[in-house]
């Protein structure tokens, strides 16, 4: 279950919309999340109610297209899924919202099983450690 949080300087709700879709399609095709895992939180920020700042490192020029996305999941993924993913966001972010790949910057926070509930005051995840349960 990975939580998505997008944060994008000019974006309308199409837009909103288009990088949800793409970063979703992303986390489907590079490592295997299933299909109705949908967590998302789409922000927009016009400079007046709330804006976001950025610099060039690491000698990146980015402009006010600039998207952050921030993904929360389960630890585990190898450095090969990171990249692909990575990788497959930016240019599905290029395909569905016309984002310059330069403009999309991703972090993943990563976590363990025990730090996920679902509702009802359960930890889904520790209950079934060790079997195969979801792929978040």
């Amino acid at each position: 279950m990975p939580v998505v949080r997008i944060d994008a300087l000019r974006a309308d709700a199409a837009r909103l919309d288009a990088l949800g879709r793409a970063v979703h399609d992303a986390l489907v095709e590079t490592i295997g999340i299933p299909p109705g895992d949908l967590f998302q939180v789409l922000t927009a920020h016009d400079g007046v109610r709330g804006t976001l700042r950025y610099g060039d490192f690491p000698g990146i020029r980015r402009d006010d297209d600039l998207v952050y996305v921030s993904i929360t999941l389960r630890s585990g993924r190898t450095p090969e899924q990171k990249q692909a993913l990575y990788r497959r966001i930016a240019e599905l972010a290029r395909s569905y919202a016309g984002t310059d790949p330069r403009n999309v910057l991703v972090y993943l926070i990563e976590n363990e099983s025990i730090d996920w509930s679902f509702g009802e005051g359960i930890a889904q995840y520790a209950v079934t450690q060790g079997t195969d349960g979801p792929a978040g």
